[in-house]
């Protein structure tokens, strides 16, 4: 048996010398949310809250977390991540409704899970990836993402191409002609094995989408991802997969089982992208990976935050396999890059997995120490 005892909570905020441009919103920080959670022996794990847009939101998930979630599961056997993760769903569907936060209480609750699945790791002494049921060891395919749009998007392929990355995906939504400029001299310049997908960030509607994947047809994509806002009904997702001729991929922005499995059944995905640390947590992101790979789909875990939610990313997906690839920003950002400092690089497309008990690494906060803007304490 191991009661949780304690959870903390630590936040950051990062300016940035180079904004992150997507079709909703420009990034001119990094902001992100850890979760420490600790036994009654002194175990501890690791997990994060997504907050990357708007980081206004990163305080206010972190009190969410302290004030709500943790007090519901402090003093309970975690021993069972799982388990414990679905009795409190439906307690927090509930909160869901009530207050109309959906977001940052299923981001908060995600955090928290990832943090005992860490935990539990740690205290059996494997890594989280066999934790949660992975038998292969080989390294995991990763492909570098947040390429902004414009000139400057063959320099950042480069960039990551020089460091290790053969898979590359840039960002478009922001103009039919601009699109293609951004494009075109991106697709030109892959070598032999290389990859190449798009994302537009929910940033077309129908008519657009079926417009533009008719010409983007010229181009050898992987994927087209989120061209259409993610609770667009049915048959306008059908319309625009029949439009692209290429696959499309979603999920960072779909909340719930039900919501998955409708996606999964449906057949208009390829891709199945649900983000740990947005909902789900390792509990249900685990589910829904089998169930994509079940499906005949790829899974290839969303992600685009701090340190430790890249990290349990890399296990969620080493633990699922399939034809699915991790996704790494390739963008500044000290919450990510100054806790890993080179510990997994990418070598010839993958990232080597971990052998060291739980997340295979310790984050040193002390690295962020002058970007904290809050730190909550809970006891049982």
């Amino acid at each position: 048996m191991s009661t949780l005892r304690r959870v903390e909570t630590f936040t950051y905020r990062c300016p940035i010398a180079t904004p992150v441009r997507t079709s909703f919103g420009t990034m001119t920080e990094r902001a992100g949310v850890f979760v420490r959670a600790e036994d009654d022996a002194g175990v501890h794990g690791w997990g994060e809250i997504w907050c990357n847009f708007p980081a206004a939101s990163a305080e206010h998930r972190a009190r969410v977390l302290d004030t709500v979630v943790a007090p519901m599961v402090l003093g309970r056997d975690i021993s069972d991540p799982a388990a414990l993760w679905d009795e409190s769903e439906r307690g927090l569907h509930i909160l869901r409704v009530q207050s109309g936060d959906a977001g940052a209480l299923s981001a908060a609750a995600a955090g928290l899970d990832l943090a005992l699945h860490d935990l539990r790791a740690r205290r059996r002494g494997v890594p989280l990836w066999r934790a949660l049921g992975g038998t292969d060891a080989t390294a995991v395919p990763a492909y570098a993402s947040g390429i902004n749009p414009g000139p400057s998007a063959l320099d950042t392929v480069a960039a990551a191409r020089a460091s290790g990355f053969r898979a590359f995906k840039v960002k478009l939504g922001f103009g039919r002609e601009a699109d293609i400029a951004t494009i075109r001299p991106v697709a030109a310049a892959l070598g032999a094995g290389e990859a190449l997908m798009i994302d537009i960030n929910q940033g077309w509607d129908v008519i657009e989408a079926c417009h533009m994947t008719a010409r983007l047809r010229d181009f050898p994509l992987g994927w087209i991802e989120e061209p259409l806002v993610a609770d667009r009904p049915v048959w306008e997702w059908s319309q625009v997969a029949a439009a692209a001729g290429v696959r499309l991929a979603a999920g960072e922005n779909l909340r719930g089982a039900l919501g998955f499995q409708q996606a999964i059944e449906s057949g208009i995905l390829g891709v199945i992208q649900p983000d740990c640390a947005k909902w789900g947590g390792a509990t249900a992101n685990l589910r829904v990976g089998r169930a994509a790979l079940a499906a005949g789909l790829a899974y290839c875990p969303h992600f685009l935050g701090g340190a430790i939610g890249l990290i349990h990313s890399l296990h969620l997906l080493a633990a699922v396999r399939g034809p699915g690839l991790l996704e790494v920003d390739v963008n500044r950002n000290p919450i990510r890059e100054d806790l890993l400092a080179g510990l997994f690089p990418i070598i010839e497309g993958a990232m080597a997995l971990p052998e060291g008990p739980g997340l295979g690494f310790e984050p040193a906060l002390d690295r962020l120490a002058t970007h904290l803007t809050l730190r909550t304490e809970r006891m049982a």
